[in-house]
This record gives C-alpha cells, structure tokens and sequence, in this order.
C-alpha cells in the first residue's frame, strides 16, 4: 500500500503530542510494509529541526516541507470573520503548498492519501483533481469544541466573544466538509460518536495512536514529586496550569509542603518562567521527555478544555507512572477510576487524590502498574496499525 500523508506541522522529531501521533502512524505503516510518502506544513511555529531529522527517516518517508505564513494577521482575520469562514482552516491554504501538492500527485500514483487534522482538508477539492486515490481524514480532536470550552472559561468579553466566534466558524466547517472524505479515523470513540451524531454518513473508525515506551536507563524517581509535561502554545494546556496554579497549588502546599511541582513543556512563556511560588520549579523544555517522566512520581494533568486524546498521559502511564488527571484531561483513554488512573475535578479532589498516592505509597506504585499493563495492552503500534490498514483495505475501492 503506497500512502501520501499530508501534516500539518513536521511530524518528525515528535516533540508534543500532535507530532507523536502523526509520526506514529507514520512509523507503524512503514513496519507493515506500506510505502510512505510526508509532506507536511512548517510555520514559525513548527519549523522543521533540520538537524534532528535523522537520514533514515529521510528515506523512508522523502520528507519534505512547505513553509506557511500561520501567523496571526488583524486583517486577514476580520476578512475571514465578515465572510463568516474559519480563520483557523483559511490560514493553511497557501499557494506553494498547493503547488508541491500537484507536482507530487502528478508525478506518482498513491492508494490513498491521509490527512492528519481538518486544517488541510481545504486541499481535498486538489487531491481529487490530481489522483483518483480515496482520501481519509485523521481527526485529532474536535476543534470547535475545544475553543468553546476556552471561549466558555475567558474571562476577557472581547476575548470570549471573539473564541466562541471561532468555535461557530469551525464547527460551520467542519459540518459543511464532514463528508467530503472516503473515511475519518478520529483517536476517540467519543470524537467518532460526536461526528456521526452531526451527519457524517462515511465511514468512520476511532483508532487512538500507538506508543512503543522506551524506558530510560539509569533514571532515579524523585520521591515527594509532581509533574506537568506538555506544550505551552496550546491554550488548554496554559488555561489548566493557571487554574492549577491559582487554585489547586496553594492547597496541596498547605497540606503537604514536602511535595514539589515541576513545569515542563516546550514554548514556556515568560511569566511562567520567572514564576516564585513555594514548591514550584518551572524547568522548560526538557531534552529528554521519557528520562523527565520517568523521573518524578505523578502526573497531573488540570486540563480545563480539549477534545482528542492526550499523548503525555498515555506516555505517563507507559512508564507506571500515577497520574491524576481532569475528566476533561483523560477523555477517550477508556481509564478506570481509582484502578490505573484518578480522576480530580475540583481543587479539594486534586488534593485529596495526590494525598493518597503520597500516604499509601503502594497504592501509587500499584496505580502505576496496572496503568502501564493497560497501556501495554490498548496502545500498541502494531495492533493498532493492523487496525487502521484494514479500514483502509476495507474501503479503498469505494466509488
């Protein structure tokens, strides 16, 4: 099977949860013995890490990169917001991507094409022109609900009026294109439920990413010790370690001040990293996110907002770690509360919960085993993959 995945930010070296996910599909269909093909959206953002892109991957997926303006720009967003489109999606479509795209489709005949995240499926309309090959969408989350959910707790009324006004333009794209694809393959059960319940009448999967853990060598657990990972550019991730902050830290501190709470995350902003809380050590971007995790005793994971799933709790609890996590945080993992996950919705329960992984030391350690057995078992690359390669068998010939 030959497959043309289309990125919307260079999947390789996965650096966050969106490039762990693409780069793991990637990975598991070049296992199974399909052909693959990457080319993939850079920004400012997301620059392709030219020296951290190893040759083997060069050759095994012809990686190559388009650059794309998706800065933000006032009038380029108030066009789109008279026009009543989705500035989110407007902002990928770009002229020499679309360019690469056609000289790619015209030069080499694919099964099928992949696109990882609805902001590049304003490019199925070229897909179709140049290649009869059918065309499946990737949905990592469903976006219009996450920046409702942000719009929902801003406290700003601009800033809120202007985040529920992307949530509708997004939601009014993702229903005007939700069949335009020959299959979705969302990563929860919950996200191909919601797509079905507003119309999509394609075939639809729900396959989350698969992780292969590496588990560090020579890594020591620091007792006593707590733990954020996760990109600080996604707006969840800084609205839930604000809330932590403001509301849940005090609290944990006072009962128990022998704990200390490390920061981490790629694009740590400033005010964070000039923060002085007692208790709390803001370290950035770690060169090594498994030797990090591995290395502290609990995850916690206060995400207010979000849709998909969150890589960093599965890679948390591949390695046994105990993580305690938001309902909101732990959608789509199939967890079992108080078993290899625990669920903190409010300030008192974080407390609560990471009281009693610190008082009943086995307890904790149990947690984490069975939450790394149950990983081991529902997240594996080559399942997985086996599963996702015979949706595609199944619906490659549709007309």
């Amino acid at each position: 099977m030959k497959v043309l995945q289309l990125c919307n930010k260079p999947p390789y070296p996965p650096v966050d949860g969106g490039t762990l996910a693409m780069n793991s599909i990637t990975q598991g269909l070049l296992a199974a013995g399909c052909e693959v093909k990457v080319l993939s959206v850079c920004s400012d953002k997301h620059p392709v890490l030219e020296n951290r892109i190893t040759d083997d991957y060069r050759r095994a997926t012809r990686f190559e990169a388009v650059h794309v303006d998706l800065n933000p720009h006032p009038l380029d967003a108030g066009v789109a917001m008279l026009c009543g489109e989705s500035y989110h999606v407007k902002r990928f479509q770009n002229r020499q991507f679309t360019a690469k795209l056609i000289q790619i489709l015209r030069h080499e005949t694919f099964d099928l094409v992949h696109i990882e995240s609805i902001f590049l499926t304003p490019y199925v309309p070229v897909i179709r022109q140049y290649s009869k090959a059918p065309v499946f969408l990737r949905a990592h989350n469903v976006e219009n609900q996450i920046w409702r959910r942000i719009a929902q707790s801003e406290t700003n009324p601009f800033k809120r009026w202007y985040m529920k006004h992307l949530s509708l333009t997004l939601r009014a794209y993702e229903l005007e294109h939700i069949n335009d694809y020959d299959g979705v393959v969302s990563i929860t059960q919950n996200d191909a439920d919601y797509f079905r319940s507003e119309g999509c009448r394609k075939p639809i999967v729900a396959i989350p990413f698969g992780i292969t853990p590496s588990v560090p060598d020579n890594v020591v657990e620091e007792p006593n010790s707590l733990f954020h990972l996760g990109s600080m550019d996604w707006l969840p991730n800084r609205e839930g370690i604000k809330w932590f902050l403001d509301q849940v830290w005090p609290l944990v501190h006072e009962r128990m001040p022998q704990l200390t709470l490390y920061l981490a995350g790629r694009k740590m902003p400033d005010d964070l990293m000039r923060l002085q809380m007692p208790g709390v050590k803001v370290v950035g971007e770690v060169p090594d996110a498994m030797y990090f995790i591995g290395s502290k005793q609990i995850n916690v994971v206060p995400l207010l907002s979000g849709s998909g799933i969150r890589v960093k709790i599965i890679e948390a609890m591949s390695l046994g770690k105990a993580v305690v996590a938001t309902t909101v945080g732990a959608q789509g993992i199939g967890y079992t509360d108080g078993h290899n996950l625990l669920i903190a919705d409010t300030p008192q329960q974080f407390v609560d919960q990471i009281q009693r992984c610190i008082a009943d030391p086995d307890f904790c350690k149990a947690l984490g085993r069975n939450a790394q057995d149950f990983i081991a078992q529902a997240y594996g690359v080559e399942g997985l993959t086996q599963r996702l390669i015979a949706f595609y068998e199944k619906h490659l010939n549709l007309e």
